[in-house]
């Protein structure tokens, strides 16, 4: 099998790769990244002579670029290109709906052409809006806030059209937030332990009550295989832990592991205009059609990926680390 994985030298995309060359020694990858600021191939260092292995510069925006991969007998598309922060997405919107909306519908078009046999498209559970109550299901009502969420809401919308008019095999997955190392140091938890660990206070918006929903990266890589192999053609997944934690009590996690004080190491700054209080998602579907579920403990990955950042400072040290 050969798979064209889209947004490789990323976090999840990374992760993805070594998973799949590790379980699959036959299968053959491509990554295809643009390398924008999140993206970097050290990720992959220990992948990056595997005969199976390719590398391959790109924008998923560039359709002459895209054509002249997938047209290389590709198997299965994975697309993992994302512009992903919430607050970056208020301040500069027009790269999110290139990237996220543009690019999938791009990446789509050539799929079709070349006749991809799968393409398997990375969501987020920020499509369903804020949940105030309960959980949302596959089939909850879209509620997007943010120009993020709003370009992943629209890509999914894109997907599936490509299913129900050109009967293209395609599958949605919505991710909660997935954590763990080689994340880049802008999103909530690489972000505080790369502040505190350069002893400077960590900011959290509005009161810190914001509930998200967490995974550690190995558990989402693993949904991803059982979905490329047993997934339902046309079908959403919502894939989630149903760990739900505030921002408060992630923060306080993570100063008490590295023995900072709570008083002298944060600080309170104005909410966004657009920001989800409470997100979660109900995964019944994935668990009982896939048979998948969480298999990595919250606190002790959450222990493992403080340890990797406080042992892997070059990895991180020349990265922003603003809010």
């Amino acid at each position: 099998m050969k798979l064209l994985i889209t947004g490789g030298a990323g976090f999840i995309g990374s992760h993805f790769i070594k998973y799949i060359l590790k379980k699959y020694p036959n299968y053959k990858v491509i990554n295809f990244d643009k390398l924008t600021y999140c993206g970097n191939l050290k990720n992959l260092k220990e992948v990056e002579k595997n005969p199976n292995y390719e590398f391959v510069k790109g924008d998923i925006c560039n359709p002459r670029r895209v054509n002249t991969v997938v047209s290389r007998g590709i198997d299965v598309i994975i697309n993992f290109a994302a512009e992903s922060h919430v607050g970056r997405s208020i301040y500069c919107p027009n790269t999110f709906f290139k990237t996220n909306t543009l690019g999938t519908y791009i990446l789509l078009e050539s799929a079709r052409k070349y006749r991809v046999k799968k393409f398997i498209q990375i969501s987020t559970d920020k499509v369903y809006g804020s949940i105030e109550e309960g959980e949302a299901s596959e089939t909850h009502p879209l509620n997007p806030s943010s120009p993020y969420a709003i370009s992943k809401a629209a890509a999914d919308m894109i997907v599936k059209f490509y299913f129900l008019t050109f009967k293209l095999p395609i599958f949605i997955l919505r991710f909660c937030n997935i954590f763990g190392p080689n994340q880049y140091p802008e999103k909530i938890i690489p972000l505080f332990i790369a502040k505190l660990l350069k002893n400077k206070k960590i900011s959290l918006h509005g009161n810190g009550l914001h509930v998200r929903e967490w995974l550690y990266v190995l558990d989402a890589c693993e949904a991803i295989d059982l979905i490329l192999h047993k997934g339902k053609e046309g079908d959403i997944y919502n894939v989630g832990s149903g760990i739900r934690k505030t921002n408060l009590e992630i923060a306080r996690f993570i100063l008490k592991e590295l023995g900072k004080k709570e008083g002298k190491c944060i600080r309170y700054v104005k909410d966004y205009s657009v920001n989800d209080r409470r997100n979660a998602i109900n995964s019944n579907k994935i668990k009982k059609e896939i048979n998948w579920k969480p298999k990595y403990n919250f606190e002790e990955a959450l222990k493992e990926t403080i340890f990797w950042y406080k042992t892997n400072y070059n990895w991180w040290k020349n990265k922003s680390v603003k809010d």
